[in-house]
């Protein structure tokens, strides 16, 4: 399938190996979003078994291996999906997840995430200077596999990766062991109400800390002392119900009122971040129309490497024909309910409704991705935007439903529209990191986009049956019948009642319209920092911070502290670029051996149903002390052997 002089690139054993990997991936991520409402990132996992397994096969590339990470990157991000699609068994509209509608729903929303990734890759990759922290960590993995470089530097860079990676994986084999925490802080009184702050002990948040850079990590933590440091606290003030324990008071609260203030932030500064790209995406669009006519009249030969994407005509075709099939699935689902009263106008309105929100949510949820990794961007609160929109779409068109009947209906159908923009957001969270690191590897765009529309139709095949077997064996909290060991699904719990409150008239707007005011007030001050000097308040990164629990964004902002002095001593080597190097090498190390761990462990749960498989112990007393002291140590050495192998000779 590879064509021209180039490198070997899009092969059919690549994608065969991504297909595999896929099934993988996709399973372990799916399993961890139901259970703990967690997924990790799955890009630089196979980006290392990609390379290790090709490596044993004759003529294999750089540009191969990132098409094998491409395509399970793409399947694995999907199994987002399960933060809303288990809504429709919750809701008791499903009973199970009939396959091939399962299926569709899926792979539209995925395709049309990566339609739109193709013109935002020129306005937020090549043209901007977003860090992308784990597009750039998976190219320089795969330059090290690779031998880019001078001998002496790869040599030094693969054992950074190496070492990273190992000290990344020791510390969670511990604390599943249960002899380490894995994370320290704890729940507190303010005056009469109280607080939460908690640092998960992940080596490959401080990775990413230190990938992303101080202006993120500032700005995270400006959001955290408003939600954490204010908010909370005067949302608990009085403290908690008689028989009700503070911490579960506490958690309670930032769940059903700090979350949703967050979520009304991080809306604002969407918008606000949209305004911001449009020229950028416009000029994107414009340049990939010149580059179309280009193509028509020299050939692809004559344009740029980092011009050739899928022709533009093609992507707004497909864009516009996936409308078909949307419309399709949505009368189906219609069948029975009030929507089915009023198909027409309502499907028209829908329609259109998936047709801009997923322009909106692509850009932002591109832009959240550049700005702080697909890992750890805020995708559930971009679900509760899209449910309220569609919801509130549906409540203009039918009304305060008092029949119980019609509101599940229409709650229904709004988390089937959500679900489909859902898949919008996901795939275009992760494409842009994908699209980075095929810009540093020199992979061709076209070719990974195919890539990533592969992976969306494997994972989009593989999604359904294991929802539909976690439901028959597990089933999820809240579901009709569910049992007690039944799944939290925590995010589709919280989208699910988003809808609901929406269309059942209990939602409260004071909070969103909160979270929109200090939205506002966070744009103001960036505008201002800005243009009083070379500073900013990345008003995104201050609504991750208020909406994210602070086990993510604690070790992320600790991360950005460390890479900024680390970066700041690298300037005064003899050879920067070299110290800067090892610096990314080693976080990039230390966000592989994390990965790699949690694909095992995902996998040792799933098949003992065991989340403490690993423990050796049961309650150990020094767990805490002893973890804090390893974890400090490794960072310690870490950050050493990256000063010891970036810096001047002796």
């Amino acid at each position: 399938m590879t064509t021209g002089s180039g490198p070997r690139e899009l092969t059919i054993r690549g994608i065969v190996l991504g297909a595999i990997l896929t099934v993988v991936f996709t399973a372990a991520n799916v399993y961890l979003g139901l259970r703990i409402g967690l997924t990790f990132a799955t890009s630089i996992p196979a980006a290392v078994i990609s390379m290790a397994v090709l490596r044993a096969f004759s003529g294999a590339t750089i540009q191969e291996n990132n098409i094998v990470q491409t395509i399970a990157s793409s399947a694995g991000t999907l199994s987002a999906i399960v933060f809303v699609l288990p809504g429709l068994v919750m809701v008791g509209w499903w009973a199970d997840f009939p396959y091939w509608e399962s299926v569709a729903v899926i792979a539209v929303g995925g395709v049309l995430g990566v339609m739109y990734s193709v013109p935002l890759r020129r306005a937020l990759v090549t043209g901007s200077d977003l860090p992308y922290p784990e597009g750039v960590a998976a190219a320089e993995v795969l330059k090290v596999g690779a031998g880019v470089g001078g001998e002496e530097e790869n040599r030094k860079g693969l054992a950074a990766v190496t070492a990273g990676g190992l000290l990344a994986a020791l510390y969670p084999l511990l604390a599943k062991m249960k002899l380490a925490a894995e994370e320290v802080g704890g729940v507190f009184k303010v005056g009469t109400g109280g607080s939460m702050l908690f640092g998960g002990l992940s080596l490959a948040l401080v990775g990413v800390g230190h990938l992303v850079g101080i202006a993120v990590g500032i700005a995270m933590l400006v959001g955290i002392v408003i939600s954490f440091g204010v908010l909370l606290p005067q949302f608990t003030t009085g403290g908690p119900p008689v028989g009700t324990e503070l911490a579960d008071f506490v958690g309670t609260v930032f769940r059903q009122k700090i979350r949703f203030i967050g979520a009304g932030t991080i809306g604002v500064a969407a918008i606000w971040t949209l305004l911001r790209v449009i020229g950028p995406i416009v000029r994107g669009i414009a340049s990939a129309i010149a580059a179309n006519r280009a193509r028509k009249g020299a050939g692809i030969a004559s344009l740029d490497l980092a011009e050739r994407d899928i022709p533009i005509g093609i992507v707004g075709g497909t864009i516009l024909l996936a409308m078909v099939p949307i419309a399709l699935l949505l009368a189906d689902f219609a069948v029975g309910g009030p929507v089915a009263a009023a198909l027409g106008m309502t499907l028209i309105a829908s329609v259109v409704y998936v047709l801009v929100a997923g322009i909106v949510i692509a850009s932002v949820c591109g832009y959240m991705a550049g700005l702080i990794g697909a890992s750890n961007s805020p995708i559930s609160g971009v679900g509760i935007l899209a449910a309220l929109g569609i919801s509130l779409l549906l409540l203009a068109l039918f009304g305060q439903a008092t029949n119980p009947d019609d509101t599940k209906a229409l709650v229904a159908f709004a988390l089937f529209v959500t679900a489909i923009v859902f898949g919008v957001a996901t795939i275009s969270n992760d494409n842009l990191q994908d699209l980075k690191t095929g810009q540093l590897v020199g992979a061709t765009p076209w070719r990974q986009q195919i890539a990533l529309v592969l992976g969306v139709l494997f994972g989009a095949l593989v999604i359904p049956p294991i929802l539909d077997l976690l439901n028959s064996t597990f089933g999820f909290q809240g579901a009709p019948g569910a049992g007690e060991n039944a799944l939290s699904a925590p995010q589709a719990a919280l989208i699910s009642a988003i809808a609901q409150g929406v269309l059942g008239g209990s939602l409260d707007w004071n909070l969103v319209g909160l979270g929109a005011a200090i939205g506002a007030g966070v744009i103001l001050v960036d505008e201002l920092l800005k243009r009083s000097g070379n500073r900013s308040l990345p008003p995104l990164a201050v609504g991750m911070g208020m909406y994210l629990p602070t086990q993510v964004t604690m070790l992320v902002i600790a991360g950005t502290v460390l890479g900024h002095l680390y970066n700041r001593w690298a300037l005064r080597q003899s050879s920067p670029e070299l110290a800067e190097r090892m610096g990314v090498l080693t976080a990039t190390g230390l966000i592989v051996g994390d990965s790699l761990f949690n694909i095992a462990y995902a996998a040792i749960v799933a098949a003992t149903d065991n989340p403490d498989a690993l423990a050796v112990v049961d309650g150990f007393p020094a767990s805490l002390p002893l973890g804090v002291a390893v974890f400090a140590a490794i960072i310690a050495y870490a950050y050493w052997r990256m000063r010891r192998d970036g810096g001047n000779p002796a």
